[in-house]
């Protein structure tokens, strides 16, 4: 099954977070930079144009009224001089109320004197003169060249100027319709007002049939209280919203044009712009960030195929069979990494088949160059075990046959020293010589002794095994002697710079050698010197055979013969006595007293009562 690969933070994750971040930072950059800089565009030519347009219809007004106050001047003038010709004079106000149709009547402010009306204009807009009479008891008695709204008075837009002359007030009547063709609506609004706040001109038509008054207005207020004559400002109207207000006060009537524009109308281009462009960035992300995660795929896919690989390489799959596609750098990863996998699996080969020809602890230490020539004192336990009778029952076997049983048999007996985390040492023939403590230790000599004898119980259950259904000349059954020594001992690589051997020399292990020769006269399987016995004899079940004289030894030597392990309290172990062991591999007992051992070399001499 596949190794899965969890990443909390996935290359795709990540490269979509930084795209992101980056088109986020950069389109908001942009889009703001744009917006700030459009905006202030913007806002200078709204102001140009709210001030421009203010400017244009208070011109215009001042014109148009300056023309009615001179024409009207000139009527009375006129009038005045005709007075003895009452006909002449009446033609002349005709003519006058003809070239100015807007004019609807001229009467006295206080109504002593003549009015002229024009009754074209009054019976054209089904008016009744009779409203004069309230325009008259309105009247302002100031003096002044003032304007006033006659709407609510006759349910028209109409204006009354006051216009002071030597022999009085003269009240002006006149539709506003041509003035009111200067003040156009649309981003910027302009209106008139006079000096009491009064609408007198505005594009909706409703307000100034009412009456309406907006001298509460913030800028009219602001306008009314400046001694400027013209001014532009941003101001809050009564409504809570922004405007941009401009005002000019006109140089006759006390009256003033004010031109206003909605601050969000004027930017309503610029949000819708910048609407835009957040929603072009977002389509812009969107499109990036699905490139970026299929982007992202050609990178992560690979790399998620190698760390699976590197997983099975873990496990000890060295060989892994990757495809680079492209010509990019993860795909020469992945040629190297192939590489790397088939160099794993040559080493491992090599350490192998190395292993098989010593000892892989000491294979993998010799592959790192940590063993050299020369070697170093230590105190280790020393194994050797021998087959008995090998010459006679080689002498009954063809050559392949022999082999074969050698191989059936080493296989089991290194087996139980690896297990017990020994070194076998060399095989010289039909022997095993093996080591525990070199060249590692399982932490104490008294383990490594442990460990030794363990190992020798190990093969004495494996041998019994490997008999059972044996028997004859080409499948005899076997016994071995095991001989156990522990002592100082110098460990290393022994040999030339050609050819090495890792071993161990010294007198303990010629004493573990001549103590397992002594297994066959003894009548024993495993046999342990007084050097062992004194580091583990209280966790073995042993019986003492009769010393032996060592040559080059002045003391006796003390042998105990292995028969168990020491079991838990309460336990039975089985063998417990060398008597039952004997019956159980079949060895008899011998007579030690009638025993010669090696006679030739007098390498022994077992020590009598």
């Amino acid at each position: 099954m596949p190794a899965v690969i969890r990443v909390r933070r996935p290359i795709g994750a990540k490269l979509v977070g930084i795209i992101s971040v980056l088109l986020l930072l950069s389109l908001g950059a942009i889009t703001l930079l744009v917006s700030v800089m459009v905006s202030a565009d913007v806002r200078i030519t709204a102001e140009d144009n709210n001030f421009n347009v203010n400017l244009r219809s208070s011109v215009e007004a001042e014109r148009i009224l300056e023309a009615i106050r001179s024409e009207t001047l000139l009527l009375l003038d006129t009038l005045d001089v005709l007075e003895p010709y009452p006909d002449l004079a009446r033609t002349a106000a005709a003519l006058f109320f003809k070239r100015n149709p807007d004019l609807a009547a001229v009467v006295p402010a206080d109504g002593d004197g003549a009015s002229h009306i024009n009754e074209a204009f009054f019976a054209a807009n089904g008016l009744d003169s009779e409203g004069l009479g309230s325009l008259i008891q309105a009247g302002d008695g100031s003096g002044e060249l003032l304007l006033r709204n006659a709407a609510p008075v006759f349910g028209l837009p109409l204006l009354t100027l006051f216009l002071p002359r030597q022999d009085g007030t003269r009240l002006v009547l006149f539709s506003p319709e041509s003035l009111a063709g200067t003040f156009g609506s649309g981003t910027s609004l302009s209106f008139l007002v006079n000096d009491r706040g009064d609408l007198l001109i505005h594009p909706d038509d409703s307000l100034v049939m009412a009456g309406t008054n907006m001298a509460s207005s913030p800028f009219i207020k602001l306008m009314r209280e400046s001694g400027e004559g013209s001014l532009q400002t941003l101001y809050t109207g009564e409504d809570g919203k922004e405007y941009l207000g401009a005002f000019r006060k006109l140089s006759l009537a006390n009256a003033a044009v004010i031109t206003s524009a909605e601050y969000g109308v004027i930017f309503e281009g610029v949000s819708a712009t910048t609407r835009r462009n957040l929603y072009l960035s977002g389509a812009v992300l969107c499109i990036a960030v699905l490139f970026i995660w299929f982007f992202s795929k050609t990178i992560s896919a690979p790399l998620k195929s190698l760390a699976a690989a590197a997983e099975r390489i873990k496990g000890g799959e060295f060989e892994q069979k990757l495809e680079a596609k492209g010509k990019d750098e993860i795909s020469l990863l992945t040629e190297r990494f192939v590489e790397m996998g088939h160099g794993l699996a040559e080493r491992e080969r090599l350490r192998d088949s190395f292993g098989r020809f010593t000892n892989k602890t000491i294979a993998e230490q010799a592959m790192r160059g940590e063993l050299t020539l020369g070697g170093e004192t230590k105190q280790v336990t020393i194994f050797f075990s021998d087959i008995r009778s090998f010459t006679a029952i080689s002498e009954k076997l063809e050559p392949a046959e022999v082999v074969e049983f050698l191989n059936d048999y080493m296989t089991r007996m290194v087996d139980c020293v690896d297990k017990t985390s020994g070194v076998v040492d060399k095989f010289i023939g039909d022997a095993v010589m093996a080591v525990w403590g070199a060249p590692l230790s399982a932490g104490s000599s008294a383990q490594d002794a442990f460990n030794c004898v363990k190992a020798a119980l190990l093969m004495r259950a494996a041998l019994h095994q490997f008999n059972q259904g044996r028997g004859g000349d080409k499948k005899p059954r076997i016994r071995i002697g095991c001989g156990i020594n522990t002592g100082d001992v110098v460990a290393g690589q022994i040999g030339s710079s050609q050819r090495m051997e890792y071993t161990v020399i010294g007198d303990a292990v010629n004493l573990a050698s001549r103590t397992e020769a002594l297994n066959k006269p003894l009548g024993t399987d495993i046999l342990i010197t007084e050097n062992t016995y004194a580091l583990i004899g209280n966790q073995l079940i042993t019986e003492e055979m009769p010393p032996i004289t060592v040559k080059g030894k002045e003391k006796p030597v003390r042998m105990f013969a292995v028969v168990n392990l020491r079991p838990a309290q309460g336990a039975v172990p089985k063998p417990a006595t060398l008597a039952e062991l004997r019956q159980i591999l079949g060895i008899p007992a011998p007579d030690l007293g009638k025993v010669n051992v090696n006679a030739e070399e007098q390498k022994y001499k077992i020590q009598g009562d």
